[in-house]
């Protein structure tokens, strides 16, 4: 009876040990200036703790927008780092972040957000299939046109400006972030 009961035990302990094993496998996390980026975790939880994205959280936070990128989406978000920012003309992120400019800082946010969860390869299967591009409707209501240039992935905003996605397949608990490389403009 008690050797039974070891070994019913040694079984729930080993059982715990491989869902905790599977769990773990499941939460594979993926580096962005220098945080780990959970997919159980919602795109503000994980953006605000990458070196890279400073900036961009900071505009998120003076848009009003945390609690729209905290709901369930999904969103794919086009993420700039801070070097994208600072390739602007000198002042112009300080002028978007004053409260008088809410809505300019919005509508430059939220065009760098496309509804769904859109993957990589699933994106580079929609180039592949609309015969070299691919247009996607932003949040915002302006249009993203994506293409391949060798193995990367190339995002042209409606001005004419082009950003690379630099890291892509960042999953979050609501959506997917593609690092870039280029704040992407509206016209």
């Amino acid at each position: 009876m008690k050797a039974l009961a070891l070994k019913k035990g040694i079984t729930f302990a080993f059982m715990l040990l491989i869902t905790g094993a599977t769990f773990a496998q499941s939460e594979k996390t993926m580096m962005v200036g220098g945080a780990a980026m959970y997919p159980s975790k919602n795109i503000v939880e994980n953006a605000v703790n990458s070196k890279d994205h400073t900036t961009l959280v900071a505009a998120v936070k003076a848009a009003g927008l945390v609690e729209t990128l905290q709901s369930a989406g999904p969103f794919t978000v086009f993420a700039p780092t801070n070097q994208a920012f600072n390739k602007l003309p000198a002042g112009t992120v300080e002028t978007l972040l004053k409260p008088e400019n809410k809505d300019k800082l919005t509508s430059v946010l939220t065009y760098h957000v496309v509804a769904g969860n859109i993957s990589s390869s699933a994106l580079m299967g929609m180039i592949k299939k609309n015969g070299g591009t691919f247009k996607a409707k932003t949040v915002q209501g302006g249009e993203l046109t994506f293409m391949m240039k060798g193995n990367n992935i190339i995002v042209t905003d409606e001005k004419g400006g082009m950003s690379k996605v630099t890291i892509k397949d960042v999953n979050q608990s609501n959506g997917v972030i593609h690092v870039v490389d280029t704040v992407l403009l509206p016209k």
